[in-house]
């Protein structure tokens, strides 16, 4: 059995995400999405509403499971006895960021692999913190984001 996960802030979770994890439980026998918490950050949404809106976007594939973690990933990766970290690319420019960072990874520990899945090309605009300058300043996201998304974007605006 290949167990692998797929860290990120997923802030929020975007239809690319979905796509990402949807063809990622296709090829292995258990995903962990991991909802990696960065105190540097400024978050538009909490950990736990994150959680619930990609448990909800994940519900009908069972060989998917979210998570919160704070700590290095690689201690997750262990702590699950998982073999793959997977991390989804869109561009050149993401995959410098993400070959550093997986080379990062690797030192930490040498047995765990990364595997980088690209984007499909109708996602390759898409990333949380587009969805949220164009949502905060008024604009359609409907197409970037699944429906729970979209619902609980529209909630943060009546809290506001």
């Amino acid at each position: 059995m290949i167990r692998a996960v797929f860290p990120g802030t997923f802030d929020p979770p975007t239809n690319g995400h979905m796509n990402l994890i949807k063809r990622a439980a296709s090829i292995f026998d258990e995903l962990e999405v991991v909802i990696a918490v960065n105190s540097e950050k400024k978050d538009f949404f909490r950990p736990e509403e994150r959680v619930e809106m990609l448990r909800e976007m994940v519900k009908d594939i069972p060989n998917v499971k979210i998570h919160i973690w704070s700590r290095l990933i690689v201690e997750f990766v262990n702590k699950v006895d998982a073999k793959v970290i997977l991390r989804g690319v869109r561009a050149l420019t993401d995959f410098g960021y993400e070959f550093e960072l997986a080379m990062t990874n690797k030192s930490l520990d040498p047995n765990v692999e990364i595997v980088f899945m690209p984007t499909d090309p109708k996602y390759f605009v898409i990333r949380s913190s587009i969805v949220k300058e164009v949502f905060k300043l008024d604009g359609d996201v409907k197409k970037m984001v699944p429906e729970v998304v979209l619902k609980a974007l529209e909630s943060k605006l009546e809290d506001a």
